[in-house]
């Protein structure tokens, strides 16, 4: 039986939507890696709660969809929780607007600065279709570059629910 997810409709990639998707996500990344460190990581934590409010769903999917038995669906579930958590705390630190203070052992004062790079292109596997997903993008996210997510070709509608879940935590498109 399946749960109360949306079925998506699913379309294969063409040079053109391909130019549409960098152009946007370059549009996406003057904004989101102007945002604060602060911010980015509670939409990760965010991600998180929601991630954990949709467990039924995500059961649903990773067991029809992916083919995963009950006990590995909870297991990447909670993975993927945990890469927006973890993400989140380590994110507040590297990426704080301070900076990181090295260590000065001859009395000088040096911090380390940690800045987005640009567009990530995160392309994930079919046996981790949720948590190898998840874990890419929200790395990539906490350092503030923007994303785009090719899902592996099994699993598109798992993929697709994390998405609208990111959007949903305020994630921009």
């Amino acid at each position: 039986k399946l749960g109360t997810y949306k079925k998506y409709d699913h379309e294969y990639a063409t040079q053109s939507s391909i130019d549409e998707a960098f152009e946007s996500a370059q549009k996406g990344y003057q904004s989101w890696s102007k945002q604060s460190a602060d911010t980015r990581a509670n939409c990760l934590e965010r991600l998180g709660e929601l991630l954990e409010e949709h467990t039924q769903d995500l059961v649903d999917l990773c067991t029809y969809e992916g083919g995963k038995t009950l006990s590995d669906t909870v297991a990447e579930i909670r993975e993927a929780v945990d890469f927006c958590r973890y993400y989140a705390i380590q994110g507040r630190k590297d990426f704080s607007e301070k900076g990181v203070k090295l260590p000065s052992p001859t009395g000088e004062s040096n911090h380390l600065y940690m800045l987005p790079r640009g567009i990530f292109v995160c392309i994930s596997p079919w046996n981790f279709p949720l948590a190898i997903f998840v874990g890419q993008i929200t790395a990539a996210l906490m350092a503030g570059n923007a994303v785009i997510a090719k899902p592996a070709e099994q699993t598109p509608d798992i993929a697709r629910y994390a998405v609208d879940l990111m959007h949903r935590a305020g994630i921009p498109q």
